[in-house]
């Protein structure tokens, strides 16, 4: 399986984790209509990479990083995407089996998808002790 890397730039190193910035830009930007839709999206990441080589590093140096395993990116996207959209789903099928208008079902189903955020960021710590990244040196 192919790892999934990004380019990106060191702008902090502290105590084994090397800290790095990618522009991470949507589908859109490869698009050649971009400049007429007005959808093109690209934003600023920060990344923390733990690793035991972060003093071989230096600040302003390019490096690529990439998942440590490709199940881990599908974990990522389970928890982000597809687990919050049953969440919304069956919020919204059973607060309308309850009777609830469709005004009120659509505010539970929301609010069922903000505490399933909301418990995914108090996990935050153990979910990124089971998603690690690894960094690359690139080689010019």
């Amino acid at each position: 399986m192919s790892q999934i890397k990004h380019s990106g730039e060191v702008i902090r190193i502290e105590r084994g984790v090397v800290y790095v910035r990618m522009t991470v830009n949507s589908a859109c930007s490869a698009c050649h209509a971009k400049a007429v839709c007005g959808v093109d999206e690209s934003e600023d990441k920060i990344v923390e990479v733990e690793c035991e080589s972060a003093l071989n590093y230096h600040i302003g140096e390019s490096v690529e990083v990439a998942l440590q395993s490709g199940s881990m990116g599908t974990k990522a996207v389970v928890l982000t995407y597809v687990v919050p959209f049953f969440v919304l789903v069956a919020g919204l099928v059973g607060a309308l089996a309850a009777g609830a208008g469709e005004g009120v079902a659509v505010l539970v189903t929301l609010c069922g998808v903000a505490a399933y955020y909301l418990v995914l960021y108090a996990l935050r710590h153990r979910i990124k002790n089971t998603i690690k990244f690894i960094i690359i040196k690139q080689t010019k």
